[in-house]
């Protein structure tokens, strides 16, 4: 099977839209401020968007593990 870069970016951004939500409750529910919470998730998505590429684009290149 195949993977596209296509499909690794898909992958990527609705992982990172899920994980970035949790996030952000995360650290509301700590901080107890909305204004944090948008800060940090905002840093966290751009530079964890660009880090599970570069992962998954390592990835497809190890054989280990497919059919």
């Amino acid at each position: 099977m195949v993977t596209t870069r296509r499909r690794i970016l898909a992958k990527a951004l609705t992982w990172r839209a899920t994980a970035t939500l949790d996030t952000f409750i995360i650290t509301y529910f700590v901080t107890g401020s909305g204004a944090w919470a948008t800060s940090i998730a905002s840093i966290e998505v751009l530079t964890k968007i660009a880090i599970y590429y570069a992962h998954e684009r390592a990835w497809s290149w190890v054989k280990w593990g497919r059919g």
